[in-house]
């Protein structure tokens, strides 16, 4: 959108409306559903003047009344689905990571979380009749886990037709078996993720405002942004934030991050995805001792809550702890060089 179009909305000027663009408020519906803190901040205007924008761009974008549960159906049946490329699991989550949600896995190290991110960052640009969104991602690594090679790695493991139908719709010549045309896949690929490496928790929330950038950009591009991978969430809060003193500043910061990864997937209809640490709880005396870390913050804004853990081998047990409209329940995978694979 134009920044003449935001003058348009009272107490925007020339010089506010070319804060709020460079801020990343585009248009009315970025601006509609900021806070007036968040715009007042941003703008250097009143709380007053900003509260005054918000809902004129609310009335503009027609956003944030009542609608029928109809209404509800119908917008809920553009959210997409991501596969696993494991059946049992896919089956486990209602066919698939959402598209507008927050879903969380969390384990110990060693339990999967970052496969999961790499595989899912190459599922996502999969043709949808193969479980995938047809677009691009974005990976925001705290832990510097990304490694491109295990992206070659995973591209190299899919099923041929999947293979085959991916270079097909790229326009790339060749077969699975052309290890040019594979090459000239992983780098397609490869360009299609992008990574950030986050040094500290404040570069981190920088990062997911940098995301939504990136989002707003290729949203009407032939490779929107449909996943947000965040590996891990909890590492750098944790690490920062340490003892009782400083828990209600670091759940205040991680509210406020995980909201502009919510954002993020609400707007431009992303699956967010975001892994998280564990600690073992010495007070447990019965079953499994290891909690996510985040408290309930991160347990109430994840939509869906999964929890890895590591079996005999390569196996990886993968239980689904919360969901909306969804049954807990496990399934099990295995994490070899093609990826994740059914049992």
């Amino acid at each position: 959108m134009a920044e003449d179009d935001l003058e348009t909305l009272p107490g925007v000027g020339p010089a506010t409306a070319d804060k709020l663009v460079e801020a990343g408020f585009e248009s009315y519906q970025s601006i509609a559903v900021a806070s007036p803190a968040e715009l007042s901040n941003t703008a250097d205007i009143g709380e007053s003047t900003a509260s005054d924008i918000i809902n004129a761009a609310r009335d503009a974008a027609d956003i944030g009344g009542f609608e029928s549960g109809a209404a509800v159906l119908e917008r809920r049946e553009q959210i997409g689905k991501l596969t696993w490329n494991v059946p049992e699991v896919d089956e486990l989550l209602g066919g698939g990571v959402e598209t507008q949600s927050i879903t969380e896995v969390y384990g110990e190290f060693g339990a999967g979380k970052s496969q999961v991110t790499h595989q899912l960052s190459v599922n996502v640009q999969l043709p949808e009749e193969y479980g995938g969104l047809r677009g691009s991602a974005i990976f925001v690594d705290s832990e510097d886990t990304f490694r491109p090679e295990r992206i070659d790695d995973m591209v190299r493991g899919l099923d041929d037709e999947v293979i085959q139908a991916t270079m097909d719709d790229r326009d790339i010549e060749g077969s699975p078996g052309d290890e040019e045309a594979m090459e000239a896949l992983v780098t397609d690929v490869l360009d299609k993720i992008h990574v950030a490496k986050a040094f500290n928790s404040n570069h981190q929330i920088l990062l997911a405002e940098k995301a939504k950038e990136l989002a707003s950009e290729h949203e009407d591009s032939e490779w929107p942004v449909r996943l947000l991978s965040v590996d891990s969430l909890t590492a750098h809060f944790r690490a920062e934030y340490v003892g009782r003193g400083e828990l209600a500043e670091r759940q205040q910061k991680l509210n406020k991050h995980l909201h502009d990864l919510m954002r993020i997937g609400d707007l431009y209809n992303t699956a967010v995805l975001v892994t998280n640490q564990v600690a073992s709880n010495p007070d447990s005396y019965f079953g499994d001792p290891t909690q996510p870390i985040g408290g309930n913050i991160l347990g109430h804004t994840s939509t869906f809550r999964m929890y890895l853990r590591k079996s005999k081998g390569d196996k990886r047990i993968v239980r689904l702890v919360d969901a909306p409209n969804l049954a807990d329940g496990e399934a099990v995978m295995r994490v070899q060089d093609a990826g994740l694979v059914p049992e």
